[in-house]
């Protein structure tokens, strides 16, 4: 799905988080975590001991295009060294470790950082840690992480690959920050939302032709049927080459009426 440049106007200053993938082991799930990232405007991404070694093909190839995360890719020997400049640590993990570590959803976890990073000056760094594909986290690396990260998924499977993983985590990073409405009406720019005055000539051309019909033949009930048609095509909140469409609609059904 293309859109380069939509993705390089959501990136970030120090208050993005870092993702750190901790012995992954193929470069296609790196990519394909790398591309995740990018959709949500993260770009610092750390590599502990990749299995087949870096750079990798495979990781570029999966990325599709998320050059900006791939290049800047920083690989460390240790998890240790890759947190070495954080502040704030969490490890996304979907097992029971026997540890005491408080452990919040993804949303929380991306308000919190959010929080983290605005606060003080900006003073916090934070960053996430992902396990590789086979075992996921070492409890070692668990240790070292502030607070454990669980999305509350099917109890019986909540199984995870790792692009998958990231990108849940990474998208509510971005949704914690996001000021887009919840909904909103896209309408083509060859058209507008149609005016009262239109949709006042809408409902006389639809009521005229019904009257025509004899659709209206019980008159007492008349006003109220008028009343529901009118709610009924206001909800649609039709445009004005949508209203142009309908009066074209009533005017073909009006022309064979009289023909016939």
């Amino acid at each position: 799905m293309a859109g380069t440049d939509r993705t390089q106007s959501l990136l970030t200053g120090d208050e993005a988080p870092a993702i750190i993938l901790v012995a992954p082991q193929l470069g296609e799930n790196i990519g394909m975590a790398a591309r995740a990232m990018l959709n949500c405007g993260l770009t610092d991404l750390r590599i502990v001991r990749p299995r087949d070694g870096w750079p990798s093909e495979s990781a570029t190839a999966a990325s599709a295009g998320a050059a900006v995360v791939i290049d800047n890719v920083r690989v460390f020997a240790t998890t240790s060294e890759a947190i070495a400049d954080l502040t704030l640590v969490y490890a996304a993990t979907a097992r029971d470790r026997a540890m005491t570590k408080r452990v919040v959803t993804p949303g929380e976890a991306a308000r919190e950082v959010r929080a983290a990073g605005q606060g003080n000056g900006g003073a916090h760094k934070c960053g996430i840690l992902f396990g590789g594909e086979a075992k996921g986290l070492h409890n070692d690396d668990v240790a070292l992480a502030d607070h454990v990260i669980t999305a509350p998924l099917n109890p019986a499977f909540s199984s995870l690959n790792l692009a998958q993983a990231v990108l849940i985590v990474a998208w509510e990073w971005m949704i914690a920050g996001s000021t887009a409405p919840a909904s909103e009406m896209r309408i083509p720019d060859d058209t507008r939302p149609a005016t009262k005055d239109e949709m006042l000539g809408l409902f006389e051309h639809l009521e005229g032709a019904l009257d025509d019909s004899g659709f209206f033949h019980v008159r007492e009930k008349r006003p109220i049927m008028v009343r529901n048609l009118r709610n009924l095509l206001q909800r649609a909140q039709p445009t004005e080459q949508e209203v142009r469409t309908l009066r074209g609609v009533i005017a073909s059904f009006a022309y064979h009426l009289k023909k016939k």
